[in-house]
């Protein structure tokens, strides 16, 4: 320290100028040449005369290879690869939907890609308990004639919210009673067919309209002949309310022929809210989503009354309260398709943690009391982990 200070003390004084600063130069002075060879001798090679790719191979420092042309090509014919694992454990006893008590309930892989300036192209590979399926195939065509949207290929139908999600895409790790009981459970709507959709703009609200045609054959609809095809209509609109929050409110309607027969039918008629509150200057540590959804079946067919009007809705939402941790709530309300005298309710809590961006760590208690009088009382506990780039789903 004492020399430090001996030092700054000649500095000040001026004492310490041992030598004056050369002048600045405008460019770089030219190397000198080098010595002409000794007769008989070839001379070296000099830095600026070394390739660019002998660099890194022992040769003296200058220009590096370019990777980067070369990363770009071999990655042009390769889609952007997933997979996410979705690992659940069980504890308790429910006679009515039983799980097993530790199993890897889904693995999907998704493969992402622009196909050209027109269009792109998505597979959603699940691996579940019972085989392995085409969740979602389908290629989008965003900039048709009159601002259309297309989609062609085997698709999630635009029935409501929740049906629309893929199972790591939930609030929840199980589904809710009215997805199980209305709209086939976890697989849920999903066929072969086409959509299209146009976004409209307008003062109050970004409206996005979509029809769809089906093959109708899903875990709803069933299909006898070749003209059995099923139809759905969707109307969503959304709204800033504020820079902090926003609502997105919808209502779906679905028409195709069910499993009681040719001549029978199930009509679907839905309306979903979306609340979302996210401050800016606390994003990531708090933050609001609650959603619920109602729907109404109506199915024909039936030998006793001819037809059945069943009604189903949820309640839910998840608040995070610290840097990585959520905590939610879930109320359920479904009555059977076919009976409605047979209804279903339970109610449930949530506690989720996520590690990174990449992982999520939840923990569930449901209680459920069914239609045949039987309660039960679970413990749930999810694990999800992903790798690759996976694209983001509908918002």
């Amino acid at each position: 320290m004492a020399a430090i200070e001996a030092k700054i003390a000649a500095l000040e004084k001026g004492g310490a100028a041992e030598q004056p600063a050369a002048p600045l130069q405008p460019f770089p002075e030219t190397p000198p040449a080098a010595p002409a060879p000794a007769p008989g001798t070839t001379a070296p090679a000099t830095e600026a005369q070394v390739p660019a790719g002998a660099a890194g191979s022992g040769g003296p420092a200058g220009a590096l290879p370019i990777y980067g042309g070369t990363a770009a090509l071999s990655k042009i014919f390769n889609p952007d690869i997933a997979v996410i694992g979705n690992f659940i454990a069980a504890a308790g006893k429910n006679e009515i939907d039983d799980r097993p008590a530790l199993a890897l309930d889904e693995a999907e892989a998704s493969f992402q890609a622009i196909v050209d300036p027109y269009a792109r192209a998505d597979f959603f590979i699940a691996f579940g308990q019972e085989g392995v399926e085409i969740e979602e195939g389908f290629v989008t065509f965003p900039t048709l004639p009159g601002g259309l949207l297309a989609k062609v290929g085997q698709l999630k139908q635009q029935v409501g919210k929740e049906n629309t999600l893929h199972a790591h895409a939930r609030m929840w790790p199980d589904e809710t009673l009215m997805q199980r009981n209305l709209l086939g459970g976890e697989e849920g709507l999903a066929d072969a067919g086409i959509s299209v959709s146009r976004l409209i703009l307008n003062p109050w609200f970004f409206l996005e309209a979509t029809g769809e045609m089906y093959r109708g054959d899903s875990s709803v609809f069933s299909t006898f002949d070749r003209d059995d095809l099923s139809w759905v209509g969707r109307l969503r609109g959304y709204r800033d309310v504020t820079e902090s929050t926003n609502v997105d409110i919808g209502t779906s309607f679905a028409w195709g022929h069910n499993e009681l027969g040719p001549d029978a039918t199930t009509r679907l008629i839905g309306v979903d809210a979306t609340f979302r509150w996210r401050p800016l200057r606390r994003a990531i540590y708090r933050r609001l989503i609650a959603r619920t959804e109602f729907l109404w079946s109506r199915a024909s067919g039936l030998e006793t009354d001819g037809s059945a009007t069943s009604f189903g809705w949820y309640a839910g939402g998840e608040y995070q309260f610290a840097r990585r941790w959520f905590a939610g709530a879930r109320l359920d309300y479904s009555e059977r398709a076919f009976d409605p005298s047979l209804s279903d309710k339970g109610g449930s809590f949530l506690v989720t943690f996520w590690p990174s961006e990449f992982s999520q760590i939840r923990g569930q208690y449901r209680r459920t009391r069914y239609a045949e009088n039987v309660t039960a009382n679970e413990l749930l506990f999810q694990v999800q982990f992903s790798i690759g780039a996976h694209g983001a789903h509908t918002f």
